[in-house]
């Protein structure tokens, strides 16, 4: 018999069997933008197999998604569970969200360890190949990838030293690059407003993205300022892409500066500009009015090289004080570095997530304003004391950024969506502190309050933002988007009740609205409660795949 006959006759077998899943009745919103339609949607295998009218097929599990949304699943372009997934792989915050991918590595990054590296891991592996293969046997219920970090390549070659390096180790950076491309990263990314990232030279992230761009990886960036020298952080940004011949895409686009708020259209036109050009250059935010860093980004970055111990070295030393006060309070003239408290312009405007030192426990929640009354100090002696008195180290939220600002940026077509968050849980381990409440809600938040309630965005825009957009930046061509071939990562949600619950103040509260989740074909999220599966894959980038 010919083989093209027995294909076919093939192929009918397959046909007639079974679905692994049908998804019946629902409103797909392919990812691509375009409206919403009909469509029932088989899966098998861990593809989807068929869309269309699919009234005869069968399958052993079938959902009927009448009256929701059904959408590929979203892949969250800014992401750092990184170790939180070797805690507990189920990403619960994160699967409640709809998210089935989530993209890690920003500044800091699972690879590579050792080198002048001033702090010994204790992590079971040295390289991504090492992170990726105990990510898999331990399980996780989405897929992961990450770039390399520039902060984590700086360290490995130079330690805990301000640049600028020397064109040794900027070759050695670029080895460091190459070999983490070749086991699958998906560019660089940079974390450049506080130390270590702040001591990275412009030539070594040139160095560093040429060696990425070899092999097609981008180049994603926390730029060194998104206060008053945002403009000129742009600029850098556009300029190390264009050096580089490497795609830029701007993590969490905003002015962070209350001095500025209201310039975000120009901002936008400036990157807008070289995009006419022909440069490739995007951005994301997360739709919230406040970010996240530490407590010690407040501290100059000078007084940070050599590590955390020698940081608070310097706060205990009274010779140095009076420096260290006087550039919190006006910054440093000529100087790049984003002084977190002149953006705010507060004391109050500090919200204190989490303390090492228990006797600090109280103050979880609390704005740094309320700290300083407490501890009856002047604020500067208070934040040194905190700082001491908690090895260097207070995870803290900001709130820097205007919400007319993020709307803009929100709206653009080139700004996609990423959390900026992290994969923890309402109880465990993992609920400890009082996180940033995009740790739960980024994407329900902006399905619900700026797509339902205030029309900021169309269902199917937003969508698009989460998905495929995203998908595209990395260059993963399987996912992002529902037709026939595709990854079956899909999420199906209420459109009418989809919502963010989680608040500053109350921050370990899972989203609603999202009812199932499905990721390479495996319901993870089922009726609203996480099935345990974890068939999350490692999603490689172009180095590894060629």
């Amino acid at each position: 018999m010919r083989p093209a006959i027995l294909a076919l006759l093939a192929a009918g077998a397959l046909a007639a069997q079974p679905y692994d899943l049908l998804i019946r009745n629902g409103r797909v919103a392919d990812g691509t933008g375009n409206p919403t339609f009909r469509a029932d949607i088989a899966i098998r295998g861990g593809r989807v197999a068929a869309m269309g009218k699919l009234a005869a097929a069968q399958a052993h599990r079938v959902i009927d998604a009448q009256g929701r949304i059904v959408a590929p699943g979203f892949i969250d372009i800014h992401n750092h569970s990184d170790n939180t997934i070797l805690v507990d792989g189920d990403a619960e915050s994160m699967i409640r969200q709809g998210v089935t991918s989530m993209i890690f590595g920003e500044g800091g990054s699972a690879a590579p360890l050792g080198g002048k590296q001033s702090r010994g891991s204790q992590d079971p592996w040295t390289d991504f190949d090492g992170y990726f293969a105990e990510v898999l046997k331990r399980g996780v219920s989405t897929n992961i990838g990450t770039y390399v970090g520039s902060s984590q390549v700086w360290t490995y070659v130079r330690g805990d030293k301000a640049g600028p390096a020397t064109p040794e180790e900027r070759e050695a950076m670029r080895r460091e690059v190459d070999k983490a491309m070749r086991q699958g990263a998906l560019g660089v990314a940079s974390s450049l407003s506080g130390p270590p990232g702040a001591w990275i030279d412009t030539d070594a992230l040139v160095a560093m993205c040429e060696a990425a761009g070899r092999y097609g990886g981008i180049y994603s960036t926390h730029m060194r300022t998104e206060g008053q020298g945002v403009f000129e952080a742009v600029a850098e940004a556009l300029d190390i892409g264009r050096r580089a011949n490497v795609g830029v895409d701007i993590i969490h686009l905003k002015i962070a500066e209350h001095k500025l708020w209201g310039q975000m259209p120009e901002l936008l036109a400036t990157i807008a500009n070289a995009r006419a050009r022909g440069q490739w250059v995007e951005a994301h935010v997360y739709p919230y009015r406040a970010g996240q860093n530490n407590l010690a980004s407040i501290v100059p970055p000078w007084a940070h090289e050599g590590g955390r111990d020698a940081m608070i070295a310097r706060l205990k030393d009274p010779a140095l004080r009076p420096r260290i006060e006087k550039e919190i309070l006006n910054g440093i003239p000529g100087s790049n570095w984003y002084n977190h408290y002149t953006a705010t312009g507060s004391w109050e405007g500090m919200l204190l997530v989490s303390f090492s030192n228990p006797d600090y426990k109280r103050f979880e929640g609390k704005r740094m304003s309320e700290v300083i009354a407490a501890l009856g100090k002047p604020p500067l002696e208070t934040l040194f004391t905190v700082l001491m008195d908690n090895n260097g180290s207070v995870p803290t939220v900001y709130f820097h950024h205007a919400e007319e600002d993020m709307r803009h940026a929100l709206k653009t077509p080139w700004v996609s969506i990423g959390s900026d968050g992290t994969a923890v849980k309402t109880t465990g381990p993992l609920a400890r502190g009082n996180p940033h409440p995009r740790y739960y809600g980024t994407f329900p938040r902006v399905l619900g309050r700026y797509v339902r309630e205030e029309k900021v965005l169309t269902l199917e825009e937003a969508i698009r933002k989460m998905t495929s957009a995203n998908a595209a930046k990395i260059g993963i061509w399987d996912r992002g988007l529902l037709r026939p071939g595709q990854a079956a990562d899909i999420a199906i949600f209420d459109p009418e009740r989809i919502i963010d619950r989680a608040t500053f103040e109350k921050p370990h509260q899972y989203a609603e609205g999202v009812e199932y989740v499905v990721v390479n074909g495996k319901i993870v999220l089922d009726q609203g409660k996480h099935t345990g599966a974890r068939p999350g894959a490692v999603l490689y980038g172009p180095g590894k795949t060629r």
